[in-house]
């Protein structure tokens, strides 16, 4: 069965392989595809749907079985500013199958800036010095002092996405 997975993020590409390494006979493919929504998306439904976009870019282009999308987002609430991520799993034919994962709550001076325009990894590489953290932990990693990466954090919702589509089709 062949995976497109609609990113070239390593932190990403990992989390899909890793999760579905018990899959027998698979292949993967990552893409650079687009979300089709804001750099820096700022509600679960924008999240949502760019996760969408991005498996489905990826069934399309990659001519694939199962295309995967992940995307990561922040949403406001009356509590502030948190991060949220949403994956989407894309078959021919198909409605779309979705999940979400951790939420944490971004420290007061990287949401001001992501208020003001900046992408939330942008933040992230100017406040802390760093350059591509969105590539390996992230601000997850960041924020849960390394308990949980960005790797990992994705590998829990493409699981979910699995889980879910083996519960469809009976397995």
């Amino acid at each position: 069965m062949k995976i497109a997975i609609g990113t070239k993020n390593p932190a990403k590409v990992e989390a899909v392989q890793t999760a579905l390494a018990s899959w027998e006979d698979c292949s993967f493919t990552d893409l650079s595809v687009p979300s089709e929504v804001s750099a820096q998306p700022f509600t679960d439904k924008e999240t949502i749907q760019g996760a969408i976009n991005r498996a489905a870019n990826a069934l399309e282009k990659g001519n694939a079985e199962i295309g995967i999308g992940l995307e990561g987002g922040v949403l406001e609430t009356d509590y502030g500013m948190f991060l949220c991520n949403w994956g989407a799993l894309v078959t021919k034919g198909n409605a779309p199958i979705i999940a979400g994962g951790a939420r944490v709550l971004l420290p007061h001076e990287f949401a001001v800036k992501v208020r003001g325009g900046m992408e939330l990894g942008h933040v992230m590489d100017e406040l802390l010095h760093t350059s591509d953290l969105s590539k390996r932990e992230g601000a997850i990693g960041v924020f849960t002092n390394n308990w949980v990466g960005r790797k990992e954090m994705f590998v829990h919702i493409v699981k979910l996405l699995a889980g879910q589509y083996d519960y469809e089709r009976g397995e």
